[in-house]
């Protein structure tokens, strides 16, 4: 019997095979089963992923004072960041504000709860570990320890199971939630699998984390203490802290930072933002419970900071959430500087934004959203829209982007001889020997003046300041002017020179904003308007070329086309690519992939041995060396598609499109299960 169209339309997609092809998505582990036969690693989306970014060389075990982690639940997870290519809703839930934090958790209510890599990526380019979550609850987690903890070989093999997760996905470690009664004579088993996963984790992951939560307790019950005490410590001692549940008092923190004593800073004590009985109310008052465990010496979990999403915090999300962390780091000061090593390239991307570009030219105008694009944050300091401010600086993806989708907006104005500076980078770079470059981009009218303010300290400890500026007229705010070459990109203007500061330690990266010296009026009536389009500083010993597009190997798989109205068609496919020499020293961590539509009329019109020439249309990015391509539309006379990987350095270069790597997929082709592989 078949069925009508409208039928078909309103009948309930099929269930989720995470066997067969389809767009990448991030999903949980909801059993115990799964997790014991490693059916994850068989999943079409366990490729994808994979984090590419991992945490610099110098971030090893955590500091030794007071730490903030972050625990991210936020709707129940894997919401729009569980499509590991992005999706389009760029008013997504995004976190920017990772030089306040030390330890990222994602979380959610399912069994093993794996961090989507965009969170990875993003939270290792700021220097933050991050940890996925191993819950159980109620009594269907009380059925699940069970199975879990029946033998000390069945905790131990589970352990096991999940550093072998962290180990291939890139992440960090794990927060243990075990909220719900354990038999009694099962805790020594509970022991087992904490303090096996601790041991197999700091094995498999040099530098990784096991946290438990302040839940059940030594003698099996579910009684959340709210400190360290007799009744959760001897889990505390068998791994790497503990997350103290929220409804803690006063007395709390200075009570569990004398029983743990040199450990005090493995003390995580809980504040839920949304205000659920927390100490001090949480919400726009989380900043109290934040004051009295920096005075106690102890180290704090936030919550839920999704709540400024969640409840549509007034007047808008990005001016919200930045007034939110503004009073973290009132409370709790900055624990991150970067950089610490070069190349440093920041466009100032958030991860979400209403167009791409690429160098001042605009790939897509379409909205987007993707967290692992999100470059190295600037530490701008919040303004309320104060009127008595001459400037008003954000980041601002609305507006025009150099590279990718964002931006650093300075809007206001500025009297005669006037001049306004703001900081962007709290690094802590030390130089050699080696002259390096700096550049910057800036689209403005002339009245709108945008310089550099670089601040060093000197083998000496005396603090130096260098101004990089296109005008002169800017030397007296500096110890030292440096002049710029300039060249025009489209609207931008990019300044870039070479120093040598042997020995020298870069401290600060400040932006300048100033008019000219010829400024008629006392005030510049028309205001100040700038855009900030990137920073960059590299070595000129280290620079890295592209390999040629003859070195990589691009190979199309699981290629399926579906007939569709008019002639059309859709395209399906999975890219991969790879080099076929790889390097120490070539290994890449994005790509843009783009489609060429090649007709007939293409090669009619084109001599012999001569490529055809059509639109390049960009599709998204990779940060991993594969991509799906899903229901592209190809029209009735196109022949053949042609899709380019473009390859991305972190000094923020990309590879021409003219010699990168190719591959062309026959559109003609009917099979689901042929295979086109090559190099065009």
């Amino acid at each position: 019997m078949s069925i009508s169209k409208d039928e078909a339309m309103l009948a309930p997609p099929p269930p989720f095979d995470p066997t067969k092809p389809s767009t990448p998505i991030s999903f949980p582990i909801k059993t115990l089963q799964d997790l014991a036969s490693r059916s994850y690693f068989d999943s079409f989306h366990f490729p994808f992923n994979r984090s590419s970014v991992s945490l610099p060389q110098n971030i090893g075990t955590l500091p030794d004072r007071s730490r903030l982690l972050v625990c991210h639940d936020m709707k129940g997870g894997y919401v729009d960041d569980k499509w590991v290519q992005g999706c389009g809703n760029n008013k997504g839930f995004a976190i920017w504000n990772w030089y306040l934090m030390d330890v990222f958790v994602y979380f959610a209510h399912s069994l093993v709860t794996l961090p989507p890599p965009c969170w990875t990526n993003t939270a290792h380019r700021h220097g933050v570990k991050v940890l996925g979550t191993f819950i159980t609850e109620w009594d269907e987690g009380k059925a699940t320890c069970k199975e879990l903890l029946a033998t000390k070989e069945s905790a131990q093999m589970y352990a096991e199971r999940l550093a072998e997760l962290a180990a291939a996905l890139g992440f960090d470690g794990w927060l243990i939630n075990i909220e719900n009664v354990i038999d009694k004579v099962q805790i020594p088993n509970l022991k087992t699998f904490v303090s096996h996963l601790t041991k197999v984790m700091h094995s498999s992951v040099p530098g990784s984390l096991v946290i438990w939560y302040d839940s059940v307790t030594v003698e099996g019950r579910l009684a959340w203490q709210d400190q360290l005490n007799e009744m959760n410590k001897p889990f505390f001692d068998i791994c790497d802290g503990i997350f103290m549940n929220y409804t803690w008092k006063e007395n709390y923190p200075k009570a569990s930072a004398k029983i743990a004593g040199e450990r005090k800073h493995d003390v995580y004590m809980g504040i839920d933002v949304f205000g659920r009985g927390t100490f001090g109310g949480g919400q726009w008052k989380a900043n109290v419970a934040l004051d009295l465990l920096k005075s106690s010496d102890v180290s704090a979990a936030l919550f839920a900071p999704g709540w400024v999403y969640e409840t549509n915090q007034p007047p808008d999300y990005h001016t919200a959430q930045n007034k939110w962390w503004s009073l973290v780091e009132k409370s709790w000061g900055i624990v991150q500087t970067y950089p610490q090593s070069l190349p440093f390239y920041s466009d100032f991307n958030q991860g979400l934004g209403s167009h791409v570009s690429l160098q001042g030219q605009k790939l897509s105008d379409a909205p987007w959203y993707n967290i692992s694009c999100q470059s190295l944050q600037p530490l701008l300091e919040f303004n309320e829209g104060n009127k008595s401010e001459a400037m008003q600086v954000m980041v601002d993806g609305r507006e025009a982007s150099y590279n990718g989708g964002g931006n650093i907006s300075f809007k206001g104005t500025l009297k005669r001889n006037a001049h306004y500076t703001t900081r962007l980078f709290k690094p802590n770079l030390k130089l050699s020997g080696s002259h390096i470059s700096v550049s910057y981009s800036v689209k403005s009218d002339e009245r709108s003046m945008l310089g550099l303010l670089l601040r060093f300290s000197t083998p000496s400890q005396e603090t130096k300041s260098l101004i990089m500026a296109p005008n002169e007229y800017m030397h007296r705010f500096g110890d030292m002017f440096l002049p710029c070459l300039r060249r025009t990109t489209s609207d931008w203007t990019v300044h870039e020179t070479n120093l040598l500061m042997d020995g020298h330690t870069l401290t600060e990266i400040s932006a300048l904003c100033y008019g000219p010296d010829d400024l008629a009026e006392e005030t510049n009536t028309k205001g100040y308007s700038a855009l900030l389009g990137h920073i960059s500083i590299k070595s000129q010993q280290k620079t890295k070329s592209f390999p040629p597009a003859s070195a990589w190997v691009v190979e199309a798989h699981n290629i399926e086309i579906v007939p569709g109205d008019s002639g059309s068609r859709t395209l399906n496919c999975k890219l991969q690519w790879r080099l076929k020499h790889p390097e120490e020293d070539s290994v890449f961590t994005r790509y843009n992939v783009y489609a060429e539509k090649l007709n007939s009329s293409d090669y009619k019109s084109r001599k012999v041995m001569e490529e055809p020439r059509s639109e390049k249309v960009f599709l998204g990015t990779a940060h991993v060396d594969a991509y799906y391509i899903s229901d592209m539309v190809v029209g009735p006379d196109v022949k053949k598609v042609r899709f380019v990987i473009q390859t991305w350095d972190e000094d923020g270069s990309w590879q021409e499109l003219e010699t990168s790597p190719s591959v062309l997929v026959e559109a003609e082709r009917l099979s689901s299960k042929l295979c086109c592989c090559g190099l065009i």
